[in-house]
């Protein structure tokens, strides 16, 4: 889905690409690109693997990162068609997610230089971490799981390419906010504040932007105040 003032269409402007949340909806986050296309930004709402128009008869909880890392890999897909068709300001391309998508935003952004600015809500930098968790959760609830041990050390090996908390000696230093909710128990915000806590002395030896917004009153949802930091904070930085 793609979302843009009508006037400006076939102009190479600034670009968002949103990311939807698990076993959601690009359709969940049009509030979000509605008020970004007001600011004169393109936005990108693509359907994750297996999710919206892309849905399959599928075990999601089990095709987690796959999903995961599908999606950052279809960023490039979705960067190079936008600049061959010359609908976007190369220099200013933003990534944003909820949930999921907050947690492909931080892998995308260790993955890809081009990222001009991010947003992530209720996201997860710690890949390995995070999958452990699920993994400890799976065996807890004896949830049959349909992987080798040798392919599930394959995955956590991959996982650690994306997994920001690790890779701290090739992050690329750029505009980032962080969103969470005090009481989410769905994506806890520790993980994700421990990680801003390692970055932030480096952002302000740089002087690049970076920002934690922890809301006490807030679960596992944006409240429109999340919404309006976002759209802020591209407008401002990208």
């Amino acid at each position: 889905m793609h979302v843009v003032k009508q006037q400006i269409e076939n102009e190479p402007l600034p670009v968002v690409i949103f990311i939807h949340g698990f076993e959601n909806i690009k359709e969940r986050n049009l509030q979000y690109a509605y008020m970004l296309a007001e600011k004169g930004i393109r936005v990108i709402l693509p359907d994750a693997l297996f999710h919206g128009e892309r849905a399959e008869f599928k075990n999601l909880h089990l095709e987690f990162w796959n999903i995961i890392l599908t999606t950052i890999h279809e960023l490039q897909e979705i960067k190079e068609e936008l600049v061959t068709r010359n609908l976007v300001d190369e220099a200013r391309i933003g990534i944003a997610g909820t949930s999921m998508g907050g947690v492909i935003t931080l892998g995308a952004m260790v993955k890809y230089e081009w990222i001009k600015a991010a947003v992530s809500l209720m996201g997860n930098p710690a890949y390995v971490n995070f999958a452990q968790i699920q993994l400890e959760t799976f065996k807890k609830n004896n949830v049959s799981i349909p992987f080798t041990e040798k392919q599930i050390e394959n995955i956590f090996h991959i996982l650690q390419e994306y997994d920001a908390t690790l890779n701290l000696h090739k992050w690329h230093y750029r505009p980032l906010l962080f969103w969470h909710g005090k009481r989410d128990e769905t994506v806890p915000y520790q993980s994700a504040y421990q990680f801003y806590q390692l970055l932030k002395e480096e952002y302000e030896e740089r002087l690049i932007p970076l920002d934690f917004i922890l809301d006490d009153k807030a679960g596992h949802a944006v409240p429109n105040q999340g919404v309006i930091a976002t759209i802020e904070w591209f407008n401002e930085h990208l």
